[in-house]
């Protein structure tokens, strides 16, 4: 059997499975249940659990998450066909004609200079494509389901397009220091709502400073997550081995593990 025969049988096959988990008389009570409200944050998740396995570079457990990822997008077709409004053959189709019409370079006449040249057409077919639908502005079309730091980068983004931006990762900076001198100003009356407001300025300029650098502040804030976590690990680890917990010990003594743990990370090749 030749690989797209045997990618066919297995889609088909997972649509059957999910048809009969949906089915109103033999089928499971919690999918029946299920609507596409209630499915989007299953959706989200699994998304975050590819993107981990990927970080992780767990090769061997990556085509399962995918599959968890792929059974979102059957169990969408499934609602979808049964309020008859689309099916998988529909998304489908959609998600192909859309990547024929982006890319004119590969299937049509369209001459390709270079990787700039090709973001900008994607980015024009999208600005088409968005007034297709109505969604007018500079802005439009960003989810707002999006994590809030990526919609922030992509806000910004959008709004650079036009040239409202800062010059460099220098002003940036400068601006950040604003920001911060702001949350200072307002630590005495300590608002929650005016140090939320002044907090939610700070991450942003962050993200546009992340930008200005060519970095992706989703995955520097997910690396650093797991610095900490692997860190902090370290230091319950060198406690454990006195006898000792976090809850047992002085902040002093747990800043000292923090500097040996820093420290033997620092030795690694």
């Amino acid at each position: 059997m030749t690989q797209p025969d045997r990618a066919q049988q297995q889609i088909a096959r997972l649509i059957e499975v999910m048809a009969r988990l949906r089915d109103p008389r033999t089928g499971c009570p919690w999918d029946r249940a299920q609507d596409f409200a209630t499915i989007a944050p299953y959706t989200i998740e699994e998304a975050y659990e590819v993107a981990d396995a990927i970080a992780r570079q767990d090769w061997s457990g990556l085509p399962d998450e995918l599959g968890d990822l792929l059974f979102q997008v059957v169990y969408y077709a499934r609602m979808g066909e049964e309020q008859q409004r689309f099916d998988f053959a529909d998304i489908a189709a959609a998600i192909t004609d859309k990547m024929i019409r982006r890319h004119p370079h590969v299937f049509a006449d369209a001459e390709l200079r270079d990787v700039a040249t090709q973001s900008s057409a994607w980015e024009q077919q999208k600005i088409t494509e968005r007034a297709a639908r109505r969604q007018i502005g500079t802005l439009a079309g960003i989810p707002l389901g999006l994590p809030a730091l990526t919609r922030a980068d992509k806000l910004a983004r959008r709004a650079a397009r036009v040239g409202f931006d800062w010059p460099d990762a220098e002003a940036v900076l400068d601006k950040l220091a604003e920001e911060v001198g702001e949350l200072r100003a307002e630590l005495p009356e300590a608002d929650p709502a005016r140090l939320a407001d002044e907090m939610g300025d700070i991450l942003f300029v962050v993200v546009n400073l992340a930008r200005k650098l060519d970095l992706d502040p989703e995955a520097c804030l997910r690396a650093a997550n797991q610095k900490f976590a692997r860190r902090f690990q370290g230091v319950e680890d060198i406690l454990a081995r006195q006898g000792k917990t976090p809850t047992d010990v002085p902040l002093a003594e747990m800043e000292a593990a923090w500097a040996e743990v820093k420290r033997t990370e620092q030795k690694k090749p």
